[in-house]
């Protein structure tokens, strides 16, 4: 069986249903992104895996335990807003987490010693939390998640909050982390999602809508595709271009449209004779490849 397995993962609220028989698998070792645009579900999934929160109904299994055993020894978790105690050092309160998650005082200190180190903050251990940076912080975050060397690490939005450079320091961290521990981490950033994970989960509105591998993704979905802007709405302006042969898909935004096509030098000839024929007001025609970012758009779109 795979490492980690959740099957059928429904959660309502009253008569609301926030996530929608879900399922999925993770395979030991993966970083794996869960993508979806803000209320998706992507945070109640991530609480249910974590057993913070109560699934309505189905099942949460994990390789060597029972079906919806208690896996919370087995599990790391940084939300997407962390709380500290900032009157404590970033020692301090590693030690603390330590110990909560049963390690013993000693245990705890080495630990805390090994993570501050590992996150960069060694030099920062002694220094009151509340005068860290954000980038510090959600290492520090990350590193109580892995105090107790949990074999599953979830982390919800763990970049979305923060500038360029404590971005890039978290996205780098996770990139080491994959290596000795299985990842699954939120996201609505498809940018931060191709940079470092394994495998791609998109959820929208509760449910899943695309499990793959990255590369098999990347693959599947870089078509020949023209990009256009106009100064006025598109649609009017380039209405019977999708009957075209040749033209397989439009995405339309209200001043943009991506065409994605079979043949690229014939559609983009008749394409241009058109927008001068019709006096079009173009602003950009560039020729591109498709990519995970336009499945993201037509996923979230329906």
């Amino acid at each position: 069986m795979p490492f980690f397995q959740v099957e059928q993962l429904t959660k309502k609220f009253g008569e609301t249903t926030v996530v929608d028989r879900v399922s999925f698998s993770l395979e030991e070792g993966r970083c794996v992104a869960l993508l979806g645009p803000n209320g998706a579900g992507k945070t109640t999934t991530l609480k249910m895996l974590t057993q913070l929160l109560n699934p309505t109904s189905g099942t949460i299994q994990m390789d060597g335990y029972e079906q919806n055993a208690d896996l919370r020894t087995q599990i790391g978790y940084l939300p997407q807003y962390p709380i500290f105690h900032n009157w404590m050092s970033g020692k301090e309160f590693l030690e603390y987490v330590g110990k909560l998650t049963h390690l013993t005082p000693t245990e705890a200190k080495v630990r805390a010693c090994e993570l501050l180190e590992m996150m960069g903050l060694a030099d920062a251990a002694n220094r009151r939390i509340g005068k860290y940076s954000g980038g510090m912080k959600q290492r520090l975050g990350i590193a109580q998640a892995i105090i107790h060397r949990p074999k599953l690490l979830l982390l919800d939005e763990p970049v979305s909050a923060l500038d360029p450079f404590g971005r890039r320091e978290v996205l780098e961290l996770i990139r080491e982390l994959k290596k000795d521990t299985t990842i699954l981490f939120s996201t609505h950033v498809l940018n931060d999602a191709e940079e470092v994970s394994d495998d791609i989960i998109i959820i929208n509105q509760g449910e899943i809508k695309v499990a793959e591998r990255l590369h098999t993704l990347q693959e599947q979905h870089q078509q020949p595709m023209i990009s256009l802007q106009t100064k006025a709405p598109i649609h009017p302006l380039i209405k019977g271009w999708e009957d075209w042969d040749g033209v397989t898909e439009i995405i339309y935004e209200e001043y943009a449209a991506k065409v994605v096509v079979t043949e690229m030098e014939a559609i983009k000839k008749k394409m241009l004779a058109d927008i001068v024929a019709k006096d079009i007001p173009l602003i950009a025609f560039e020729v591109q490849k498709s990519s995970l970012e336009d499945l993201f758009m037509k996923v979230v779109r329906g």
